[in-house]
C-alpha cells in the first residue's frame, strides 16, 4: 500500500457542488440516454451553473446501456458538449461513483478539468405486459458454469449468499440479523420522498414470510432494480463556495482491491479503502457522523461495517440489532433507505444520500449534526471498493 501524505489535506481543495436526481424506479418514459441528460441538468441547476461550465466529463454506464465502452462520447453529442479536457467512461460496478469523485479530483488537481459531471444511468426495468412475469432482484450475470450450475450456484444472488452463508457459520450471524438491517433501512427510507418502498413498514413477519431467492437471502434481503439517473458535479473548493447550493466538501478518499475469495477470506476491500481515506482526511472512525454504505443485500451491510472497523469481526450483527444503525443511533447507516428500500443507482445512491445529509436536506429523516459522511461502493462479489469521506463545513481534523 502506497503511503499517504498526511501534510496535504483534500478540504479546501475539491468539493461537490451539484446534486441532479431524477425519478427513480417503475419510470418508462424515457432511455438510459435521457435519465442521463435531465441528471446532469438537474446537478447544473442544483449548482447555479451554465451547461458550458463543464469541461470534464464521467460516465458509468448501467446495464442497458447499448454501447458501454463509448457511453461518455455518446453522452457528450446528446448533451451537445464541446471542447471537454477531460472525457472517460468507466466501470467497476458499485464501487464506480467513489472512482468517479477521485477521477475527478485528480483531473482537476493536474489542470486536465476544471468542472467534472459525473454521471451514471440506468434503464433495465421495461413496462409490464399482461401475464409477464415481474423482474428479478438483483443483478442477472453468472461467473459460474458446468457443475457449478447444474447444482445451482449460478448467477450473483447465488455467490453472495455462499459468502453470507460462511459468515453465518463462522460467527453465528442470523437471519433475524439480516432482518434487522432490512427493516431498519425501510423505515428509513419512508422519510425519503425519491424512495421506492415509502408505503409501509417491513414488519419481521413479512421478511420470514417472503420468498427466498436463494437461502439464506430472502426477497427483501436483495437490492431494488431501478430505472432513473443521477449526477453530481465536482470542482474546486474555491469556487464551490461560491455556488448556489453548499459545497459538500471531499476530505479523502481511497480503493481496495482485495484479489482474494471473499468465501475464504469473509472480507473485503473496505478495510484497505477505509484506512488510505481516513489517513488522507486525518479522520478516524470515530469522527464519521453517517456511513452511507453500499447494499447491494443485507449482508454487505454486515461485513462493511466489520471490515471498516466499526464493529469487530464477526460483531455486525449485534451491532444493528443494538439499534446503532437506526433512527437515534451512535451511527445512523443508509438514512434514505439504501439500495435495499429506496432506489438502486449503483454507488451514486449512497452518495447522493451523503451529500443530501451534509447539505442539511434530508427533513425528517435528516441526522442532527452531520459533520462527516463516509461513502462506500462495492463491485463484483466483493472484489472491488471504493471509500469517500465527506464533509460539511467546518469538520474536525
Amino acid at each position: 500500500m502506497l503511503p499517504v501524505d498526511s501534510t496535504v489535506s483534500l478540504a479546501d481543495k475539491y468539493a461537490i457542488a451539484g446534486l441532479g436526481l431524477t425519478r427513480q424506479g417503475r419510470v418508462f418514459d424515457r432511455d438510459y440516454i435521457g435519465f442521463a441528460v435531465e441528471a446532469v441538468a438537474l446537478a447544473l441547476a442544483d449548482a447555479g451553473l451554465p451547461k458550458n461550465a463543464i469541461d470534464g466529463l464521467l460516465v458509468n454506464p448501467g446495464v442497458s446501456w447499448r454501447q458501454p465502452v463509448m457511453a461518455a462520447a455518446v453522452l457528450q453529442r446528446s448533451l451537445g458538449l464541446s471542447n471537454l479536457g477531460l472525457s472517460l467512461s468507466l466501470n467497476a460496478g458499485g464501487a464506480t461513483a467513489g472512482a468517479m469523485v477521485q477521477q475527478a479530483c485528480a483531473a482537476i488537481e493536474m489542470g486536465l478539468a476544471t468542472t467534472v459531471a459525473c454521471v451514471f444511468s440506468d434503464a433495465p426495468l421495461r413496462p409490464p405486459r399482461p401475464g409477464e412475469l415481474r423482474e428479478s432482484s438483483g443483478t442477472a450475470f453468472s461467473g459460474a458454469g458446468g457443475w457449478d450450475r447444474a447444482y445451482g450456484y449460478f448467477g450473483i444472488n447465488a455467490r453472495y449468499a455462499m459468502v453470507a452463508r460462511r459468515h453465518m457459520a463462522v460467527y453465528g450471524t442470523t437471519q433475524d440479523q439480516l432482518a434487522t438491517v432490512a427493516i431498519t433501512q425501510r423505515e428509513w427510507a419512508r422519510s425519503n420522498p425519491f424512495a421506492e418502498m415509502t408505503h409501509k413498514p417491513l414488519t419481521r413477519e413479512e421478511y420470514h414470510a417472503s420468498r427466498w431467492v436463494v437461502e439464506p437471502f430472502h426477497l427483501f434481503d436483495c437490492c431494488l432494480v431501478s430505472n432513473g439517473g443521477a449526477c453530481v458535479i465536482v470542482t474546486s473548493a474555491e469556487r464551490a463556495k461560491d455556488l448556489r447550493r453548499p459545497p459538500v466538501a471531499v476530505l479523502g478518499f481511497g480503493q481496495g482491491h482485495p484479489g482474494s475469495d471473499p468465501v475464504e477470506t469473509l472480507s473485503t476491500g473496505a478495510r484497505q479503502a477505509g484506512e488510505v481515506a481516513m489517513r488522507m482526511a486525518r479522520l478516524s472512525v470515530a469522527d464519521v457522523d453517517v456511513a452511507q454504505l453500499y447494499d447491494c443485500y443485507t449482508f454487505t451491510v454486515l461485513i462493511s461495517l466489520e471490515d471498516y472497523g466499526f464493529c469487530a469481526k464477526g460483531e455486525a450483527g449485534a451491532f444493528v440489532e443494538s439499534g446503532a444503525t437506526a433512527r437515534g443511533g451512535r451511527l445512523p447507516v443508509n438514512t434514505g433507505g439504501g439500495q435495499l428500500s429506496s432506489f438502486y443507482m449503483w454507488g451514486m445512491t449512497p452518495l447522493a444520500e451523503a451529500i443530501i445529509q451534509l447539505r442539511r436536506d434530508g427533513g425528517a429523516r435528516q441526522v442532527d449534526n452531520v459533520e462527516v459522511a463516509l461513502v462506500s461502493g462495492n463491485g463484483g462479489v466483493l472484489a472491488t471498493h471504493s471509500c469517500l469521506l465527506l464533509g460539511h463545513g467546518e469538520v474536525r481534523t
